[in-house]
């Protein structure tokens, strides 16, 4: 773009901000908003209290000039024009904060401190403790480190060389006004009047607090454990907040907390940060809605957008913020503020260096996003952020809401620009379509979604378009914002000022012009166009706040650094794990002859697609149709070229468009077979079908095929796998697997669904038989057999270790027990009748699942003829099923059986040989054992255990690697062995070596799974082993 065109949409950025600030100041000051078209202040609804749309924001406290002044702030840096743009928007940002202090006083307790309003925010009035910390404390701090100094204006140097910005001198204003700080001490005084809000039992805010009298209405609060309050008539007062409002407060609270040098607003956001991220679900996610007071979720949603946005923005910009600087002072002695002292942070212990550190902000911020990309990330169509079940994962509601469009600026903050990219695209081509962002737009059905049609003058689109362009500096997102701007200009201005669109179809204006559009939309665009401004050069750890208010810690002087904290906490490290990004990628080393890297994308068009702009039509269309203007439009042929702004020179002439992401899709139906009835459970009111009961949030068993419908999609990204993503119309998250048990799919016989035994990985069992009462093993008849010729050191009955190691698994299961039991308040079982009329001591069955994987090569033998019978149960109790665990004799030897043959009775006398790995090969460690007689007594299996402990493996036998006997077995003579023995291998170390040493029984349970037309179905789970471990029965 010429640099003339990018001057001219500067100036008019400029003329937007102006045309409704100097409205507001003219018609709606000191009152909080403007109403564009009617012409007249917007103030709460005093007759209506619960009206918080309303209410929760607008606090009588000049709303619009707080939330505008960090943006006249920055206008004032503007380069040098003939309008004098830059040195007017430092006057008028200085008048603004004279304005504001003649209205609520300078924030001392003296008579300089009441103001012709209140003395400082001492107004009636219920708000909401999210809103009223993003806007007011927020916009007062960051309007004060302008005034200070501490953030850049182009030509305003207030500081001489070696002040003290945490303690500033008086600075003289042109207009006669003196600066001593009077901003930060307004600040505090409203970061004070939220303070009640925070005695709560789980650590996160009320959402609402009255700035006057507190939080009365929260009958069950900390606060008035002394002085219990009357509940008022009425509904009682929600206590419902969100991810967003409950843990977003840190980058103000933490920069209040510094500059006074007080420390309970940086604890208490951060407390409140952790109390929800604390919540998050076995996936990693959090949910939007959560109650304050009771500390559960409200709700099963996880979504980028409402509800949860900040909450992701304050994880990755408080580790930025917090960098390079100490962490917070333990000792603190309160000052003397003239009243009360009130701090909530004395209902919890202290936060310990590690919840304080930026680095374990930066851990939280990289373990959300893994699960956003992992559960929400959706590549279908074109990429783009699903809302999943909280707990699952699986597919919810099919809808973008425009909140969204800001984590595309996130991830830019991240070093995550490709995928910054392809998803904003997707935003950029909603706004083409629609001349704004509607509430919310249906992905499914391609409009807008629930009649949520409206635009309330959002900023977050030009916000992640403007962080986009200063990473890749690619000319495509000045027309972006050149089109956000021409379509504000036009539908959205009125003679006062400018209006959201209360629908973006007809053009139906709202009479409402947000205070976060001068403070957020209109200092993004102006961002945007002016590449020079000293703020976007600036290298130093600031941050824009949600609200789009720069803040900063500012640093000591030289000689004067503050020491950081040392840690008291030996896992207080400094974090970094090379599996997320750390660093920002570097621009494109080329670009295309066009000049732009993005137009050339060859999956620019997919976006486009999914909005159907190629359908709509050429001919000029209404002013406020809901689309584009055609005046404006310098696309060639259609809409598909976007943004509308876009010149036709900076497309390719060679452009080409990569083929769609539609993942193949397969569905299966099974016959229904009605007069099959199955018993379902209460706790599956969700799926909806006896056939169906969900085990875990991964895990939901099917007990019959009949009727079953299930829909795959073939995952190539995966390998090339089927992954089930519905069953009977119940949408399954990326980890859900579905269980079946082996014998309903034994008839089974279809290509596009069968039976598969898996011939690498196997299920080792086996059992502990444990008295809970002393946590000693219990003998009985199925204790394996000791061999008396044996020297003592190869008897794991002689082993010291025996013991200890049965008294470990014993006070583990004891103590489960224990807590479950009285968590129900039942009562254990302490023996068994016996047929003799004496009470039996009652054995308790711990089986251990092991997954094994088998031999390969010239001297690998099959696997013995034994498994344990399909759907067999284990009982918790008592005696087993032989059948179940057919070994009863296990021989541990003491080395690695390389050094020379193991004694006769070895496999003569034992059906399980157990080896450690290492030291030789496995051929050798076979040709070490003995010729022996094959019976049912004598040797079965070799159980080689692998030294390394995290060599585990999981459900698939990832992590194991087959053992090799790359030539045929032989005798310790040399002989070739006529029966060869099976081998299999198992992870973890000694601590699986002592488990099978000590083993009442042993078995192999073969391991199946579900192909469809030759390829393995991923998240299919066959027979009773749905994952290894232990169990109880």
């Amino acid at each position: 773009m010429r640099p003339d065109r990018i001057r001219q949409l500067r100036q008019e950025t400029v003329d937007m901000f102006y045309h409704g600030f100097d409205n507001y100041m003219k018609i709606a000051f000191p009152e909080d908003e403007l109403r564009p078209v009617s012409c007249t202040p917007l103030s709460r609804d005093e007759k209506n209290p619960r009206n918080i749309e309303l209410n929760d924001v607008l606090g009588n406290y000049s709303l619009t000039l707080i939330d505008s002044l960090s943006t006249l702030a920055i206008l004032a840096s503007a380069p040098p024009d003939d309008r004098n743009t830059g040195p007017k928007a430092l006057r008028d940002f200085q008048d603004g904060v004279a304005a504001l202090v003649q209205q609520y006083g300078d924030g001392t307790p003296g008579p300089s401190g009441k103001g012709l309003r209140a003395r400082g925010f001492d107004v009636d009035s219920k708000v909401q403790v999210f809103e009223t910390v993003i806007r007011g404390v927020g916009g007062l701090l960051s309007a004060h480190l302008f005034a200070i100094g501490a953030l850049p204006i182009t030509g305003y140097s207030p500081r001489n060389p070696g002040d003290d910005p945490m303690n500033p001198r008086p600075i003289l204003w042109p207009n006669g006004f003196r600066y001593d700080g009077q901003l930060l001490r307004l600040a505090l005084d409203l970061g004070q009047r939220l303070l009640p809000a925070f005695y709560t039992r789980t650590g996160m805010p009320y959402p609402r607090v009255n700035l006057r009298h507190g939080i009365p209405f929260y009958a069950n609060s900390p606060l008035h454990r002394d002085s219990p309050v009357r509940a008022a008539e009425g509904p009682p007062e929600i206590t419902e907040t969100c991810s967003a409002g409950a843990g977003s407060l840190v980058l103000e609270f933490t920069v209040l907390s510094r500059l006074t040098g007080d420390p309970r607003f940086e604890q208490l956001a951060k407390r409140a940060f952790w109390a929800v991220w604390s919540r998050k679900s076995q996936i990693g996610l959090i949910g939007a809605g959560v109650d304050a007071e009771k500390g559960h979720w409200i709700g099963s949603y996880a979504v980028i957008g409402a509800g949860a946005d900040s909450f992701f923005e304050y994880a990755l910009k408080s580790h930025i913020l917090l960098s390079g600087h100490e962490l917070p002072n333990h000792t603190f002695v309160p000052p003397n503020y003239g009243g009360p002292w009130m701090d909530p942070n004395t209902l919890f212990p202290p936060l310990s260096d590690v919840e304080n550190s930026p680095d374990t902000f930066l851990k939280a911020w990289h373990h959300a996003h893994a699960a956003i990309k992992r559960h929400l990330y959706s590549a279908r169509d074109h990429p783009h952020y699903d809302n999943v079940n909280l707990w699952t994962g699986s597919l919810v509601t099919n809808w973008v809401d425009s909140l969204g469009a800001y984590y595309s600026g996130l991830l830019v903050l991240a070093g995550e620009v490709d995928e910054a990219i392809e998803t904003n695209l997707l935003y950029t081509a909603i706004w083409t379509r629609y001349a704004a962002l509607p509430e919310r737009w249906s992905i499914r059905d391609k409009t807008i979604e629930g009649g949520l049609g409206w635009w309330p003058l959002r900023p977050e689109f030009i916000e992640s378009t403007y962080h986009l362009y200063r990473a890749t500096k690619d000319p495509w997102y000045l027309y972006v914002g050149e089109m956000v701007l021409r379509d504000i200009t036009r539908r959205c201005w009125t003679p006062c000022g400018w209006a959201g669109l209360q629908n973006v179809l007809d053009g139906e204006k709202s009479d409402r012009m947000e205070s976060f559009f001068l403070g957020e939309t209109a200092k993004y665009m102006y961002l945007l166009f002016d590449d020079r401004h000293p703020l976007n050069a600036l290298d130093a750890a600031y941050v824009f706040t949600t609200e789009g208010h720069p803040l900063i810690i500012p640093s000591a002087p030289p000689g004067r650094e503050a020491r950081p904290s040392k840690s008291d906490h030996e896992d207080l490290a400094v974090y970094f794990d090379e599996a997320f990004t750390n660093s920002c990628p570097p621009r494109p080393a080329t670009t295309p002859l066009s000049g732009s890297v993005i137009a050339a994308r060859d999956d620019i068009f997919h976006a486009a697609r999914m909005l159907d702009l190629h359908l709509l039509p050429t001919s000029r269309p209404t002013v406020d149709s809901g689309q584009i203007s055609g005046q404006q439009h310098m696309a060639r042929s259609n809409f598909t070229l976007y943004p509308w702004t876009l010149p036709p020179e900076l497309l390719p002439s060679n452009g080409t468009c990569a083929k769609v992401h539609h993942p193949e899709e397969l569905i299966l139906e099974f016959a229904s077979n009605a007069g099959q009835a199955v018993g379902g459970s209460a706790f599956n009111f969700m799926l909806g079908n006896q056939n169906m009961e969900r085990l875990s949030a991964d895990r939901i068993r099917v007990s019959s095929l009949s009727g079953l419908k299930l829909t795959m999609h073939l995952d190539e990204e995966a390998g090339r796998e089927w992954q089930v993503t519905n069953i009977n119309g119940v949408p399954l998250g990326r980890d859900e697997f579905l269980v079946f048990d082996r014998f309903i799919l034994g008839e089974v016989s279809d290509p596009r669904f069968s039976l598969v035994r898996d011939p690498v990985v196997v299920k080792l069992q086996h059992l502990h038989r444990l008295d809970l009462l002393d946590n000693d093993t219990v003998s009985s008849d199925q204790e394996p057999q000791r061999d008396e010729h044996e020297p003592s050191q190869f008897d794991p009955f002689d082993d010291a270790n025996h013991s200890a190691v049965l008294a470990d698994l014993g006070s583990l299961v004891k103590s489960i027990f224990t807590r479950v039991a009285a968590s129900l308040d039942l009562q254990l079982p302490t023996s068994l009748p016996s047929i003799g009329g004496e009470t039996a001591s009652l054995p308790f069955n711990l089986v251990i699942n092991q997954t094994a994987v088998t031999a390969t090569g010239i001297g690998a033998a099959p696997l013995p003829s034994v498994s344990s019978p399909s759907g067999a149960r284990i009982p918790s109790f008592g005696p087993v099923p032989e059948g179940a665990f057919p070994w009863t004799t296990v021989y541990a030897a003491d080395d690695d059986a390389c050094s020379g043959p193991l004694p006769d009775s070895a496999p003569r006398d034992h059906q399980v040989i157990v080896i450690r790995r290492g030291g030789c090969n496995f051929s050798t460690k076979l040709a070490s054992i003995p010729a022996f007689a094959p019976s049912r007594t004598s040797l079965q299996l070799v159980v080689v255990v692998s030294d390394d402990e995290h060599d585990g493996g999981g459900d698939d036998g990832v992590g194991l690697v087959r053992p090799l006997l790359d030539e045929v077995q032989r005798t310790p003579g040399g002989i070739q062995r006529r029966n060869p023995i099976a081998m299999v291998m198992v992870g973890g170390g000694e601590v699986v070596y002592q488990q099978l040493k000590v083993a009442s029984r042993l078995g192999l349970v073969r391991r199946y799974f579900i192909e469809s037309q030759g390829v393995r179905v991923r998240n299919i789970v066959v027979d009773e082993g749905d994952k290894e471990g232990t169990s109880g029965g």
